[in-house]
């Protein structure tokens, strides 16, 4: 069996695909395609697989061929040292479990000098062989006086015992057996425990839930996990992770004890040292990494899906829109956008205290809308956001202006990043932050992929989780919702270019390049004059890049060029064009797809095709609709338990969602008060920017807090 194959069969049985379609998955991966173009354009080839499936078998390749990394690296070191015997070399060669590779690399492991080394030094392994053999009636103190070492400073029968001892402890630390039996009581039976440090009480309010706190560690909850260890890198709290230790060492020293002698007592001796000195801690450390990887990794999924909702909100569209950055002491900053989100004027009001301006920011606003012919207003749900939104709603504006509170999330960031800089050299922070919110408004995902994913702030601990494993799944998120979406490549930026499959950012400038110079592309055919545009580059984003007005009506559609020959032999069969084939769904009705059938394409790429033709180019978001808050509620003062209030959801975390009814204080949904049902993942009830109607649980009024739930809200 070659090596791909014994991949994609550890791949197939893991992720519970059939192994052929895992197979050809790998070699679409190895030359060079992406995860949306296979899952999109390879579907016979893949057996259907989705992008969530297709990341996996890419996700778990990558993890196969960094284990095959190190065990070439394992094995080269314990060859060099001259103690690769055939077995231990078959054994590594089949080993696909990062866990067993290590063990048996543990006792060949370069490490420092430890008492069972310095044993080694004096010259006592043979005593520790003697005394781990358990056999012969000769007083074990009698044997001992053979390996007196004065040099060493062994000098006494009672020394050489000891020493013997330290390296029995070693070779039970070492143990696979022992090993594995440790790692499997963890696994299922390990407690943690997490305690206030003293004299932290008044600091540490925050985790006042963990001051004294123990469960399972298989049932420990990802937030809770990162909550208490977030505690701990603080100095507020004292983690322990443990087992039964006494129970533990029975199970290991059954494995080593085989008689009830002197030699028998002392291995059981050397058992329990090496358990609670080297084998227990390094379990335990293994198991406390095994549960932040678990945690981070349910983080990161739900980080993930709250970004891909994010990414997917409803777009406004191209309108004319006033969108305002709201504020108090500093005022209002206020731009005018034209339809393509170009900056065409701002200035600053001041309706708020301390000037409190009321009668001119009015004149102001209006004399803006009516000037540069304003169809939306959007408005940031920052600091003075809803005081700004009541104001805007209560002007005399023209029936037709929609007024819209946008997040603010992460816009501080683009506004002082290197891209606003880029866009806006002779602007001020406080105006591209202002853009910021008035592009969100007509198109989130545009202008959110110029952020960096973990700034938005949907997530729970975002900075406490694996920062490689979080970018890498927050990128393919942003990857796959420009992929489904499609991008217009005579309007997009450089920065939504380079998330197209098969781009990247130096392709992704030259496009932009050659689009200034050369104007804009009439087909995607001419995308191959693009300096270093390639046929594999050209292969995995043509079908995601959107040519509004070509002369072909497929190049604004996401049917992929190499099939267009396809689609042009319909319409002959039908007797019209490919235009008249796209508007006329009598056309479309007399297609046989499986005359069509090769074998490469099969009838999924024919279905992708015909569904593609009854609706090119079509966005895949929802429509955008228009949202108020209660206008009677400002604060935590105007509510009270009972009270049903429209509400938008800003975050979904494990343990429920949070919700801006209004207020500058976020309500939450614990899960529990979700549904009546049980609710393992949030996601899947609730969706970010999702509009509700939630009922007020309790007020805390000490602790600004604010309980909601979505149980017994009454029908509209």
């Amino acid at each position: 069996m070659n090596e791909e194959k014994s991949k994609s069969s550890i791949l197939a049985q893991q992720l519970g695909l059939e192994e052929k379609y895992v197979q050809a998955t790998i070699e679409l991966l190895e030359d060079g395609a992406t995860v949306p173009f296979i899952s999109r354009y390879r579907k016979e080839a893949t057996g259907g697989m989705n992008e969530v499936q297709v990341a996996a078998v890419m996700d778990g390749l990558d993890a196969l061929n960094e284990l095959e990394r190190r065990r070439e690296f394992v094995l080269s070191t314990i060859e060099a040292q001259g103690k690769l015997t055939d077995e231990l070399r078959l054994r590594i060669a089949q080993c696909w479990d990062a866990a067993t590779l290590e063990d048996l690399y543990l006792p060949y492991k370069q490490k420092r000098r430890t008492r069972a080394q310095i044993a080694r030094e004096a010259g006592l392994e043979p005593m520790a062989n003697i005394i781990q053999a358990q056999r012969g009636a000769t007083p074990l103190t009698q044997i001992a006086r053979r390996y007196l070492n004065p040099e060493k400073g062994i000098e006494t029968p009672e020394q050489v015992i000891a020493c013997a001892q330290d390296i029995i402890a070693e070779r039970v630390s070492e143990n696979e057996r022992a090993r594995q039996s440790l790692r499997y009581t963890f696994a299922h039976h390990a407690v943690i425990e997490s305690h206030l440090v003293k004299g932290k009480d008044a600091e540490g309010q925050n985790f006042r839930s963990y001051f004294d706190w123990h469960e399972p560690l298989a049932r420990c909850s990802s937030h809770r996990l990162l909550a208490m260890r977030r505690g701990q890198q603080e100095g507020i709290l004292r983690l322990d992770i443990h087992v039964d230790d006494e129970a533990a060492i029975e199970r290991i020293a059954r494995m080593f004890v085989k008689a009830d002698g002197e030699a028998s007592r002392l291995v059981r001796e050397s058992v329990e040292d090496g358990y609670r000195r080297l084998l227990e801690p390094s379990i335990s450390a293994e198991a406390a990494s095994e549960a932040k990887r678990r945690a981070d990794e349910e983080a990161i999924h739900i980080f993930a899906r709250n970004l891909e909702q994010l990414l997917m909100a409803p777009p406004l569209g191209q309108k004319r829109v006033l969108a305002i950055d709201p504020g108090f002491r500093t005022g209002c900053k206020v731009v005018c956008l034209d339809p393509q989100g170009e900056l065409l004027h701002h200035e600053v009001i001041f309706p708020h205290p301390p000037r409190g301006e009321r009668v001119q920011a009015m004149m102001t606003l209006q004399r803006l809308v009516e000037r540069y012919h304003i169809e939306a207003i959007s408005i940031g749900n920052g600091t003075a956001g809803r005081e700004t939104e009541d104001f805007v709603r209560h002007l005399d504006l023209p029936g037709h202006v929609e007024v819209y509170s946008v997040s603010e999330d992460g816009a501080s960031i683009y506004s002082a990043s290197e891209i606003a800089r880029q866009e806006f050299p002779d602007e001020d922070v406080t105006v591209r932050g202002a853009v910021s919110i008035g592009r969100r408004l007509m198109d989130p995902l545009s202008e959110l992929v110029k952020i960096d994913p973990s700034s938005i702030g949907v997530g729970q601990y975002q900075k406490d989780v694996n920062q490689p494993a979080l970018k890498r799944s927050l990128d393919q998120t942003v990857v796959s919702c420009v992929s489904r979406v499609g991008v217009n490549v005579n309007t997009a930026s450089p920065w939504l270019l380079t998330y197209v499959s098969g781009l990247g950012p130096a392709l992704a400038q030259r496009i932009v390049a050659h689009r200034a110079e050369h104007g804009p592309f009439a087909t995607r055919e001419s995308l191959k004059q693009v300096p270093r545009m390639g046929a594999k580059a050209f292969e995995q984003c043509a079908g995601f890049l959107r040519i509004p007005g070509s002369i072909n009506p497929l190049d604004d559609s996401a049917v992929h060029p190499e099939r267009y020959a396809i689609v042009e032999q319909m319409a002959r069969d039908c007797g019209c064009s490919v235009d008249d084939l796209i508007h006329s769904s009598e056309m479309r009705a007399k297609i046989d797809l499986k005359r069509y059938m090769t074998d490469e394409v099969g009838l999924p790429t024919l279905h992708d095709i015909l569904s593609e033709l009854e609706k090119p180019s079509r966005d895949p978001r929802e429509p955008l609709e228009e949202f108020s808050f209660a206008p009677d509620v400002h604060t935590l003062e105007d509510l009270h338990s009972g009270m049903i209030l429209p509400g938008i959801v800003t975050n979904i975390t494990r343990f429920g969602a949070f919700v801006d009814i209004g207020i500058h204080t976020q309500g939450l949904i614990h899960v529990s008060q979700m549904a009546e049902r049980y609710v393992q993942d949030p996601t899947t009830v609730l969706s970010l920017g999702q509009h509700l109607r939630v009922r007020v649980v309790e007020v805390d009024m000490p602790r600004q807090r604010l309980s909601l739930s979505l149980r017994d809200v009454p029908a509209k």
